[in-house]
This record gives structure tokens, sequence and C-alpha cells, in this order.
């Protein structure tokens, strides 16, 4: 069985034997599938991934007092009160939720 780095080997010099494919050659066609694999895997997963993160992080530190959000929780409430970890968030008339920013699920207009 050839691999597809002989086939092409074989193409380039135009002859229909097979030759032998030195030890870096055999390498480097071996490892190529999984530099590949592994190229794809970081610009299709892990790369938006860590933007989408980077976009959440910015968006919990521009929270603001007044600022109308939804949790990731489905409630709906305005910003009454800003800590370091936490924030108050009024709810209805008299109703004030502790909760922690990172349950912010966007800001809504």
């Amino acid at each position: 069985m050839h691999s597809l780095f002989q086939s092409w080997l074989m193409a380039t010099n135009g002859t229909t034997e097979p030759q032998q494919v030195s030890g870096l050659a055999a390498l480097i066609a071996s490892i190529l599938p999984f530099a590949v694999v592994l190229g794809v895997f970081y610009f299709f997963i892990i790369r938006p991934q860590q933007q989408q993160q980077k976009a959440r992080e910015a968006m919990l530190d521009a929270l603001e007092k007044g600022d109308k959000v939804v949790t990731t929780g489905g409630i709906y409430g305005e910003i009454v009160e800003l800590r370091d970890e936490t924030i108050i968030l009024k709810v209805a008339d008299k109703v004030q939720l502790k909760m922690t920013r990172s349950a912010v699920a966007k800001v809504i207009d």
C-alpha cells in the first residue's frame, strides 16, 4: 500500500516504480495529516471560543448602574448597584436580587 506522499514522488519523478522514501520525508508524510487536523481544530473551534470569551468578559467589565440586563436564568432587570463580584438587580418594585456578575447573559437596550 502506497502512501499519498509516495504516489506524489512517483508522479513527479515520472517513474512507475516506487522509490525508497528517506526517513525525514516519511516522518513528514506521517505527521502532516495530524498537523492539518490540529490547525483546522484550532481555527474552527478554539479561536472562536477564545474570541467569544473575550467579548463576554468585556461586556461584564462594561456593566454600569442603570443597565437593563437578562440573566442566564432568564430574569430581566435593571442594575441598581455594582460591586466587585456581585450586582444588585431590580426586577420589580421593592424586589431586588443579589447576583454574581457572571450571571448576566446580555445587556439589552
